[in-house]
């Protein structure tokens, strides 16, 4: 086959362009690192760069190549082992906390295997096309999946430059405010009791989670229009909100204590350290880096509460998917947010569990949420580090109670 017929031929798959414009976000994201940078894991929830970059391609070979090439060969046969996250269905796997002990392979062997997954996925669209047609479901996934650690990338890497004293920037800050903003007074929006759908609806890709879509009713609510703002999240600080065990959950005062959180993660003083280094911290901005914990102790606090999920998604249904992501090149939230999109993650007051009805997919694919839904909070929204593509009002993020390092804030509710 000709040159010109393979390029036409893969052109002709819709989720080529989308695949390449994916996987080349994941190397504008890498390309300000040195090779120091990408070997280092700050803690054991973090992973370094190079393994994400190894590990999304790992999803690519394991679950589209080796099922849909004829005479399929691995790159290396011990990266199976590697790079393979938590399917136990797959086989053995490096323990996660210690994978920035992997200082072999290196880090241009691991852009090697990215360039030949990336050859062989560019040979299957072009050369057998029936089988990337019937894989198309799974090639979408790993988009997706690409992008949440596309995310997990940098806010990893946040973690990683925090811990250096010399606080170094990880890109410039794409605008510098001369002074503090102001934030408008957030307002309420209100919602008569009734029951709601919820859930992912129609064929646009949705991940397992959530679906079905299904009934529940819903208590009148009101919810706030915006975020809480660092300059209100103060105000908690300084009436002694880490200081009053009447506002905590048990188990989040005996983290706080444990853990001598006084403060959100990165703030020091009247500065806070984002990718852009150290700097004054903004009043308006969105307050981000606290744990549900914190966030549940704020809300109790301010009088209010954290709403549902159900609550949220009735919230956020047909609002428009504007707002600070991935793309603005920002990379922190923006002061005077009032969408339901983008900027910080949204704690909710719902434990991650299955909808009515929820089955996970057969074989090692149906790990990827299923087996997570215990001990963790839904998070809805997306943040100032989400690809725009990757979001919609159903999609449930989940993070354990304590966690931090994501870009998670604060949206309060009330009961009417």
């Amino acid at each position: 086959m000709s040159v010109q017929r393979l390029a036409r031929s893969a052109a002709a798959h819709p989720l080529l362009e989308r695949y390449r414009e994916v996987r080349r976000q994941t190397e504008r994201l890498a390309a300000p690192l040195s090779p120091e940078d990408c070997a280092l894991q700050s803690m054991p929830d973090a992973s370094p760069a190079k393994w994400h970059l190894a590990h999304t391609s790992w999803f690519f070979e394991t679950f589209v190549l080796e099922r849909a090439l004829p005479g399929f060969e691995p790159f290396r046969p011990e990266f199976r082992m590697l790079f393979n996250s938590y399917y136990v269905g797959v086989g053995p796997r490096h323990p996660r906390p210690e994978r920035g002990l992997l200082s072999r392979p290196s880090l241009d062997e691991v852009r090697a295997y990215r360039a030949s997954v990336d050859a062989r996925m560019e040979a299957l669209f072009s050369r057998h096309g029936a089988a990337a047609q019937d894989m198309e479901e799974i090639i979408e996934l790993g988009l997706h999946h690409e992008q949440q650690h596309q995310e997990l990338l940098l806010t990893d890497l946040k973690h990683l430059l925090s811990r250096n004293p010399l606080f170094p920037a990880y890109a410039p800050l794409a605008r510098r405010n001369t002074e503090t903003s102001l934030a408008e007074p957030s307002g309420w929006r209100s919602f008569a009791a009734g029951v709601r759908q919820i859930g992912h609806a129609g064929q646009d890709f949705g991940f397992d989670n959530e679906r079905p879509r299904h009934r529940v009713f819903v208590e009148a609510f009101e919810i706030a229009e915006r975020l809480v703002t660092a300059g209100e999240y103060l105000d908690f600080v300084a009436d002694g909100g880490y200081r009053r065990a009447e506002l905590w959950l048990a188990e989040g005062w005996d983290a706080r204590a444990a853990q001598d959180w006084s403060t959100p993660l990165y703030w020091s003083g009247g500065r806070h350290f984002t990718l852009q280094g150290m700097r004054e911290r903004d009043a308006a901005e969105p307050v981000v880096h606290v744990s549900y914990f914190e966030a549940d102790a704020y809300a109790r606090w301010a009088g209010a509460r954290l709403p549902t999920e159900a609550e949220w998604e009735t919230a956020a249904a047909g609002a428009p998917r504007a707002g600070n992501f991935l793309e603005s090149g920002r990379l922190h939230p923006a002061p005077g947010a009032g969408q339901f999109f983008g900027d910080a993650w949204e704690w909710t007051s719902s434990s991650y569990a299955p909808y009515p009805g929820f089955r996970s997919a057969a074989g090692a694919v149906g790990e990827y949420n299923g087996k997570f839904m215990v001990n963790q909070y839904v998070l809805r929204g997306g943040s100032c580090a989400t690809p725009a593509s990757h979001i919609r009002s159903s999609y449930r993020n989940f993070f354990p109670a304590s966690a931090r390092w994501q870009f998670s804030g604060i949206r309060l509710a009330r009961d009417l």
